[in-house]
């Protein structure tokens, strides 16, 4: 299997021969679904807590009396049916939202969707990204290059997350430029994870020859 290399004026450089173990997988929805699914569960914050009627303060005398006064009965302030008493059932940061997914499993549902991006065109491989200053009409260039060449005007317009751009470094000229574009996210290469993948429409990688090699290394 073959793919183009691009300069970042958007012209053909030459070929690379992708391995089959990587860019060729069958589609599989339910390893994507599960390692999506964990992934997504791994992210999650926790944040949410209530009290329950032990831990809200006040309460510790009885309102009123239990007869005589024509009211409701009642024995504490701390009553969930009171304004200021504590919640019934609600969520608590004690749940555990973690769920383990295997190594080779994540490997395997990145390498699946990359496949089936490669069938649809959607990755992208740029031979480097030279940036000797913080510029985001240099950036936005970049990217009106690619739009005339895959002929996808939202490459270089698109207003939410379009391409997950992949770089060989952590080059802050290359990050903090193109990251002033709203349809561009960046990452180093190594990072990469099947929700960048999933949550964008092109994948452009950056530095191929290295690049493959390290998606490699997640098969060992």
């Amino acid at each position: 299997m073959e793919a183009k290399i691009y300069n970042q004026e958007g012209k053909e450089t030459g070929k690379i021969a992708l391995p089959e173990s990587i860019f060729g997988l069958n589609w599989n929805a339910d390893l994507v679904h599960q390692v999506m699914v964990s992934s997504m569960s791994n992210k999650r914050a926790n944040t949410a807590d209530t009290k329950d009627r032990s831990e809200v303060s006040g309460g510790g005398k009885k309102p009123w009396a239990q007869k005589g006064t024509g009211r409701a009965r009642h024995g504490s302030r701390r009553s969930p049916i009171w304004v200021g008493g504590g919640v019934t059932h609600g969520p608590t940061n004690e749940r555990n939202y973690k769920k383990k997914i295997n190594k080779k499993m994540k490997a395997k549902a990145l390498f699946t969707v990359l496949s089936e991006k490669m069938r649809n065109g959607e990755v992208v491989f740029v031979d480097k990204i030279e940036m000797s200053e913080m510029k985001t009409k240099t950036a936005q260039g970049i990217m009106k290059a690619f739009a005339k060449e895959l002929k996808n005007e939202r490459i270089a317009d698109g207003r939410k997350p379009y391409i997950h751009l992949a770089t060989d470094v952590n080059d802050e000229n290359i990050v903090k430029s193109f990251n002033n574009l709203p349809q561009v996210d960046t990452d180093e290469f190594r990072n990469l994870n099947l929700l960048q993948v999933l949550n964008h429409k092109y994948v452009f990688i950056v530095n191929p020859e290295k690049s493959v090699e390290i998606l490699g290394e997640k098969l060992n």
